[in-house]
């Protein structure tokens, strides 16, 4: 029997989802009735990749700065700790497949972020840690990931 665990995260078999996908992770109301949905947005495979920090940290200020013109209602776009995805927690109750469209949408932006345009908040003032951040591994991921939901779509198994 599988042990319960505070973390939903730890309860999901990360053996056997495949990567990239959008999943559905919690969805809590709060105190005043408020909808919270976090949705678990894979880029790697567990276990078998993971992105490096540089471009994990420019994908995660791009995909923070395109993500408020595509939903409404954003709360949080965070990365797992893992380095295989990010967390995106919302107002409300979207469905999987329209905030996958929505990240497509993004991540279509990301893809194509020039050279010459400045990484919005990479600058001491902004950014904890702004000097470890690589533009073109962050293009990759995003590629990577469309091309893998347009291939196979946006659910995890």
């Amino acid at each position: 029997m599988k042990e319960a665990r505070n973390v939903e995260s730890f309860s999901l078999d990360h053996t056997k989802v495949r990567a990239p996908y959008v999943r559905l992770a919690v969805k809590k109301a709060g105190p005043a009735g408020d909808i919270v949905t976090k949705f678990d947005v894979r880029f790697c495979q567990p276990n078998s990749e993971v992105m490096e920090t540089g471009a994990m940290h420019t994908l995660e200020h791009l995909m923070a700065e395109y993500i408020r013109d595509e939903l409404e209602g954003v709360i949080d776009l965070s990365p797992m700790g893992c380095r295989t995805g990010f967390y995106l927690a919302l107002f409300g109750t979207p469905e999987e497949s329209f905030v996958a469209e929505k990240l497509r949408n993004v991540l279509v932006k990301v893809a194509a972020w020039p050279d010459s345009e400045d990484v919005p908040g990479v600058d001491p003032v902004m950014c904890g840690n702004w000097k470890d951040h690589d533009l073109a591994g962050a293009r990759l991921w995003a590629r990577r990931w469309i091309e893998g939901i347009d291939r196979k779509g946006w659910a995890c198994c």
